[in-house]
C-alpha cells in the first residue's frame, strides 16, 4: 500500500500530496468496484478503512483538492429543505405492457415490429434484446468528462426531482465513470433494494423497537426521496443501469446489447441477465426461462423487457404518443395466495365513490405483504360470493393493484351475513346514493365530505389541472385537518402565517406556495374546467367544452341539449356537467374562483372552424426555447389546430426543439414542412386574443 502513512502527509511536498490523493481515489475506486458491483472484494474491510481514512485526513489538511469524484464525498452532504425539479434533457418515457403472460404476448409483439417495419414472412427474422423488468425506481445518472454530476427521479416523465446527494451514497453507482468517458453521457436505470437487504433491514428495524418496511420497492423509492442523505446511508439500497438518457461525444455502439456492453466496461452494474436473439422464439424462451428462475432471483422483477436489438432500428420505428415502438414490458401471471378476510372498510374517493376494501390477515404476495384488497364495488362482492372470516384468494393484478379474486372453496363454519354498503357516508354522515343501472354507490356530500375535499384539492392543483406545485398530500391532509381550507377558493386565501406554524413548512415554504398559488390564477378555460373535478370530463373533454362555449358564462347557461352539441360529448357526459353546475354550492365555488383572480386568455375560446391553424395537425418534438409542451399545444389547439403524437403524410407541420428525435427524422423523410418555435410563434401572431375573468 506504499509507505507512506498519516504521520507523514504534513511534511511531503503538495506535488506528492496530489499524488497521494489521485492515487488514493484510484485505489478506494477500483476496491468498491470490486466489492459493490463485481462482488469479488481484494483487500479485507480494515484496509479499505484505513484507506479511506488516510484521504479523508488529506483532503481536511487540503480542501481545495476535494473533489466530486472522490469517494469520501459518498459521505453525503447537509439535509436539504425540499429536493429540486430538474427538467429532464431527454424525457424519459414509459414503455408499453403486453398484458397478456403468455408466449402470445412475445409473438403479437413481434409481429408489430415487423408489420411496422414492412417485412414479411420472406425477411430474416429481427434481432432482439431481453433483461429484466426491474421492480424499483427509475433514475438518471448524469455524468460528465466521466463524472457524476446529477441524479434525477423520472418524475412524470419530463421532469424529476433532484437527488444527487442521495445517489451518491449508493456504493454501487459510480462518482467517476472507468476508461474515457463521453463529454456528457446520462444514464438511465433502476435503484432498487435486495430481497436479502431488505429482511436484514426489517430485522434491525425490529430489534430497535422501530416500524418495518411494506416491501423493497417502496422502501427504495422512499429513501431516495429522504431530506436527509444520513438517512439515505441506512438503506440498503442497489443499482442497475439499463439504457440512456443525453449522449454527447460517443459514437454509440449499434445495438442496445453493445450500449449495456460499454456501460458495464465504464464501470456500471448491469445486469448479467440479459440476452439477445433472434425472432419471437428468443423472446418465448427467455420468458420461460426468467419465469423458471423467477422465484429465485436476489430481487424482485415485474416481468420481462424486449427491446429491437439494433439502434438504427430503433430509431426507424420512432414512438407511439409517449411509448417506443420498438420495445415492451412483458407481464407474468399474477401471483395468488390464501389468506382470511378479517373484514371490510368503505374508502370514499374524489368523486365520492364508495369502494369496499377487504381487511386481511397479512400474506406476502407477488413480492410484498398485502394487508388491504380492492373488492371493488357491491355488486363484484356479491358476485365473488365472499364474506367476512372467509379463506379468500388474493391477487395482485399485474403485479401492482392487489385484489380478492374470490373465496377458497368449502362451507362455513357458521353463518355469515352478506355485506351491506352503509347509507351514510362513513366520512360525513352524508346520504350515500345509487344511480339507477349503476354499480356505483356514491356519497353526496361533496366538498362538504373530507375524503372528497382532499381528493379534490390534489386534482385541482395537479399539473394538467391549476399546477400549483408543492401542494402534495401531506400538506393537504394538514389544511384540510386543520379547517383551513374547507373548499377550492380558501386555497386562494390562506395566510403567510397560518402556512408557515403548519408542520414542515417553515417561512420559506410557506412563501414558495402563496407564489405558486398565485401564478396559478393565469390559466386557461380548459385547465380550469378540468380542474373542478367534473365527473366524467378529463382534461380532452374540458378543453372541448372550453372550445365550444369560449367563455365560462356560455357554458354556466348551457342546457344539456346545448351541451350535446359538443365533440365527443354524450348524454352521460352532458348530464353530468348540467348537474354540476346546476348545484349550488359548486356554482359558488366558481364565482368564488372567479373572485379569487383566476383568469384565461379567450383565445382558447369557441369553435368557429377560423383560426392560423384551423383544420392543420401538428407535432411537437424536442425541447422548445421558451414554450413547454403543455404550453405550445395549448397555443396551437386555441389556434384551431391539432396536436398530434405522431407524424404522417397528413402531418402539416412539425414543431422541433432540442433534442428533437425519431420524428425529426421522419418529417424530413416525408417533406413534412419542419419550424423552430419563433416560426410557431409566426403563425400564431395572426390569432387575436383577449383576458377574461
Amino acid at each position: 500500500m506504499g509507505g507512506e502513512g498519516l504521520a507523514s502527509t504534513a511534511v511531503v511536498e503538495p506535488i506528492e500530496t496530489l499524488q497521494r490523493v489521485r492515487w488514493l481515489r484510484d485505489a478506494l475506486n477500483h476496491h468498491a468496484h470490486a466489492y459493490y458491483v463485481l462482488d469479488a472484494p481484494e483487500i479485507p474491510d480494515a484496509e479499505y478503512d484505513r484507506l479511506f481514512a488516510e484521504l479523508q485526513a488529506l483532503e481536511a489538511a487540503y480542501p481545495e483538492l476535494v473533489s466530486a469524484d472522490s469517494p469520501t464525498q459518498r459521505v453525503g452532504g447537509q439535509a436539504l429543505p425540499e429536493l429540486q425539479p430538474v427538467r429532464h434533457a431527454v424525457p424519459m418515457l414509459s414503455i408499453q405492457t403486453e398484458t397478456d403472460t403468455t408466449a402470445v404476448g412475445a409473438e403479437q409483439f413481434d409481429a408489430r415490429v415487423r408489420r411496422e417495419l414492412g417485412l414479411d414472412l420472406a425477411d430474416p427474422e429481427v434481432e432482439y434484446a431481453a433483461e429484466l423488468k426491474f421492480d424499483g425506481l427509475a433514475i438518471n445518472l448524469r455524468y460528465e468528462a466521466g463524472v457524476l454530476v446529477q441524479a434525477a427521479t423520472r418524475g412524470d416523465g419530463e421532469t424529476g426531482e433532484d437527488v444527487t446527494q442521495n445517489v451518491r451514497t449508493i456504493g454501487q453507482i459510480p462518482l467517476r465513470l472507468r476508461g474515457l468517458a463521453p463529454a456528457v453521457l446520462e444514464v438511465r436505470g433502476e435503484i432498487y433494494m435486495r430481497r436479502d437487504d431488505f429482511e436484514a433491514l426489517n430485522e434491525r428495524q425490529r430489534v430497535a423497537g422501530e416500524k418495518t418496511f411494506v416491501n423493497p420497492r417502496n422502501t427504495a423509492a422512499g429513501a431516495i426521496r429522504q431530506l436527509d442523505p444520513a438517512l439515505v446511508r441506512q438503506r440498503p439500497l442497489s443499482f442497475f443501469a439499463y439504457g440512456l438518457g443525453e449522449v454527447q461525444g460517443w459514437n454509440l455502439p449499434p445495438t442496445h446489447a453493445g450500449v449495456l456492453d460499454a456501460l458495464a466496461a465504464f464501470g456500471l452494474p448491469v445486469c448479467a441477465r440479459r440476452t439477445s436473439g433472434q425472432g419471437a422464439s428468443a423472446l418465448v424462451a427467455f420468458h420461460q426461462l426468467v419465469a423458471d428462475e423467477r422465484d429465485a432471483l436476489p430481487f424482485d422483477i415485474d416481468g420481462v423487457v424486449y427491446k429491437v436489438n439494433s439502434l438504427a432500428l430503433q430509431q426507424q420505428l420512432g414512438f407511439k404518443t409517449r411509448e417506443p415502438r420498438w420495445a415492451v414490458a412483458h407481464k407474468y401471471p399474477a401471483q395468488e395466495q390464501a389468506t382470511r378476510l378479517n373484514g371490510i372498510d368503505i374508502q370514499v374517493g374524489r368523486t365520492g365513490k364508495l369502494t369496499p376494501v377487504a381487511k386481511l390477515e397479512p400474506v406476502f404476495v407477488g413480492g410484498t405483504t398485502v394487508s388491504n384488497a380492492t373488492l371493488h364495488n357491491l355488486f363484484e362482492l356479491r358476485r365473488k360470493g365472499v364474506r367476512i372470516g372467509d379463506q379468500v384468494i388474493v391477487r395482485r393484478a399485474g403485479d401492482v393493484i392487489p385484489e380478492v379474486v374470490g373465496r377458497m372453496p368449502g362451507r362455513r363454519a357458521a353463518y355469515v351475513p352478506n355485506f351491506r354498503m352503509p347509507s351514510q357516508c362513513p366520512v360525513c354522515g352524508s346520504a350515500v346514493e345509487r344511480d339507477r343501472g349503476s354499480v356505483e354507490h356514491r356519497c353526496t356530500g361533496g366538498l362538504v365530505c373530507a375524503a372528497q375535499r382532499k381528493q379534490a384539492l390534489l386534482h385541482f392543483a395537479g399539473r394538467r389541472a391549476m399546477d400549483v406545485e408543492g401542494l402534495g398530500d401531506k400538506l393537504v391532509d394538514q389544511l384540510v385537518d386543520a379547517e383551513l381550507v374547507r373548499t377550492l377558493p380558501d386555497l386562494y386565501r390562506l395566510g403567510f402565517v397560518h402556512l408557515a406554524e403548519l408542520e414542515r413548512m417553515g417561512e420559506r415554504s410557506a412563501s414558495k406556495l402563496l407564489e405558486r398559488l398565485e401564478a396559478s390564477k393565469q390559466t386557461t378555460l380548459g385547465r380550469f374546467l378540468f380542474s373542478l373535478g367534473i365527473r366524467h370530463v378529463g382534461e380532452t373533454t374540458a378543453k372541448d367544452l372550453a372550445r365550444h362555449f369560449g367563455k365560462l358564462d356560455a357554458l354556466l347557461q348551457a342546457d344539456e341539449a346545448a351541451l350535446l352539441q359538443v365533440k365527443d360529448v354524450g348524454p352521460v357526459v352532458a348530464h353530468s356537467v348540467r348537474s354540476f353546475f346546476a348545484n349550488p354550492m359548486n356554482l359558488e365555488a366558481v364565482e368564488q374562483l372567479r373572485a379569487c383572480g383566476i383568469r384565461w386568455d379567450e383565445s382558447e375560446g369557441a369553435s368557429t372552424g377560423e383560426g392560423p391553424l384551423s383544420g392543420k395537425t401538428v407535432v411537437l418534438t424536442g425541447t422548445l426555447p421558451t414554450l413547454s409542451r403543455d404550453e405550445a399545444q395549448a397555443l396551437i389547439e386555441a389556434a384551431g389546430g391539432k396536436v398530434s403524437g405522431s407524424v404522417s403524410k397528413k402531418t402539416h407541420y412539425v414543431v422541433a426543439g432540442e433534442s428533437a428525435g425519431s420524428k425529426l427524422d421522419k418529417a424530413r423523410e416525408l417533406g413534412v414542412p419542419v419550424l423552430d418555435e419563433a416560426a410557431l410563434q409566426v403563425l400564431l401572431t395572426t390569432h387575436s386574443s383577449s383576458v377574461s375573468t
